[in-house]
């Protein structure tokens, strides 16, 4: 079972990641290149890491990801809750220390839409009485 892959879906704002996890030494592939220098933002990679941190399988495995839509908070979010998930897929037991955590649940918070007639989704115009 050396070549078993683990599939998982994370989403997160407008981002999708598609995550493959295998059995390896703790390399994670984003994008077809490393995760050091697909996320440069110091707090994008803490984000991806806190999964496998609470799973303690910071080098168990293999990750490659797909990611695409939304910005670098948005996609790293998405790259969390995949690994997740997948993790989820390998072993059952792993789900209530996650939960816990507070990773198994999408983050559904998105932007609001801007409404005609105003100057932001919730923003108005000044109102001037003269």
């Amino acid at each position: 079972m050396a070549s078993e892959a683990h599939y998982a879906t994370g989403r997160r704002k407008s981002a999708v990641a598609r995550v493959w996890m295998s059995r390896g030494n703790g390399t994670i592939t984003v994008n077809r290149k490393p995760m050091e220098e697909y996320f440069s933002v110091d707090a994008a990679r803490k984000l991806v890491y806190q999964p496998l941190q609470v799973a303690d399988a910071m080098d168990t495995f293999d990750i490659n990801v797909n990611v695409h839509g939304g910005g670098v908070t948005g996609q790293a979010g998405a790259v969390k809750h995949g690994i997740t998930r997948a993790l989820m897929t390998y072993n059952e037991d792993l789900r209530l220390p996650l939960k816990k955590a507070g990773f198994v649940t999408r983050d559904s918070r998105a932007k609001e839409r801007k409404k005609y007639g105003q100057r932001g989704a919730r923003a108005r115009f000044q109102f001037s009485k003269r």
